[in-house]
């Protein structure tokens, strides 16, 4: 049975924008929200040279890395043609109040390699 941990409100995440989320190991999380209050939740890390995702530009259902302007799609954590690889996503729940949760055990878990020195 999932857990899910509250994180924030979906009106704290900016529009077009993401807010991160640290943890006790492994890099951050970066929750996303488009135009349309879909929201996501990303590995706060590109696929190509470890940029933050989440001080990219948010379009649609993708977000572009600051880094080098790779297309990350939001849904599935993947970069677009012609750029190949992939970004761990999280489970994200939103509930009719607004809330945003994510799996308390993913946070815990997934993807808490520490970074690279």
């Amino acid at each position: 049975m999932t857990q899910w941990k509250p994180i924030c409100r979906v009106d704290d995440i900016p529009v077009l924008g993401a807010r991160r989320v640290n943890r006790s190991a492994g890099h951050p999380v970066a929750i996303f929200r488009n135009a349309e209050d879909k929201v996501f939740a990303l590995l706060d890390r590109c696929p190509h040279k470890g940029g933050p995702l989440s001080q990219g530009i948010v379009f649609g259902d993708s977000v572009a890395c600051p880094l080098h302007n790779w297309t990350i799609g939001l849904a599935d954590g993947c970069a677009k043609a012609p750029d190949a690889g992939c970004t761990q996503r999280f489970a994200v729940k939103l509930d009719d109040q607004g809330q945003v949760f994510l799996d308390a055990e993913e946070l815990r878990v997934v993807a808490i390699e520490p970074a690279a020195a």
